[in-house]
């Protein structure tokens, strides 16, 4: 990747696939255990991209579905309890591929960059270019179960405009949104911003930060 139109076409191919992975995974179950990446600090090229962008979107596609059955009102408190530490789980590996995903575009983008103006301070995008695939990540999965409710055979008339309804805007946010990745992008490139990591350390799955967990540590 040595050109900015190269970048505009590597971002484009990740969102790309994420839309086409929601179709296929749908049809066919997706890996049991999803890829393991190596670290994008030790090389960071668009296939790796590609590999984090994927594995960051199977980290959604699962939370979606369990988070439909940890809603369910005719199971027990187990079955929810259960949900509910696989949700932490699947948070816990979004999050960190979400981090990936930034280091690993970070790493591409640098070759690129200007040099900065002498004493010009940076400026930085509220959002990172990982925040932002991982939003476009849970944008196919709306459109793909909206478009699914907008052709219910079984449900009203209503029901499916509505849903229909629903569907054209958010293509229309996804269509926007990937717009302004690519434009985040250019503005990275053209030296009028500065791309950067940004990590979340959450603490709430660590048994050495979590106070209820390691407060109550049997013995």
């Amino acid at each position: 990747m040595q050109t900015p139109h190269a970048v505009a076409a590597l971002l484009t191919d990740c969102f790309d696939a994420q839309h086409k992975a929601t179709a296929a995974w749908h049809v066919a179950e997706p890996p049991a255990h999803e890829p393991a990446p190596e670290a994008p600090d030790a090389v960071a090229d668009a296939a790796l991209l590609h590999r984090l962008v994927l594995a960051q979107h199977l980290m959604n596609f699962r939370l979606w579905h369990v988070e439909d059955t940890a809603r369910r009102t005719d199971v027990g408190p187990d079955v929810i309890a259960e949900c509910k530490r696989t949700i932490d789980g699947l948070n816990q590996r979004r999050n960190d591929y979400m981090e990936k995903v930034d280091a690993c575009l970070v790493a591409l983008l640098r070759p690129l960059l200007p040099a900065p103006a002498p004493g010009e301070r940076p400026r930085h995008n509220t959002e990172s270019l990982g925040m932002a695939v991982d939003r476009l990540s849970i944008l196919s999965l709306k459109v793909f179960h909206m478009e699914e409710q907008a052709e219910r055979a079984d449900a009203a008339p209503d029901h499916r405009e509505r849903c229909a309804a629903k569907l054209a805007v958010l293509r229309e946010q996804r269509v926007d949104l990937a717009q302004a990745v690519l434009d985040l992008a250019a503005e990275f490139l053209d030296g009028r911003k500065q791309p950067k990591a940004y990590y979340q350390f959450k603490m709430y799955n660590d048994p050495s930060l979590n106070p209820e967990l390691y407060k109550h540590v049997k013995g």
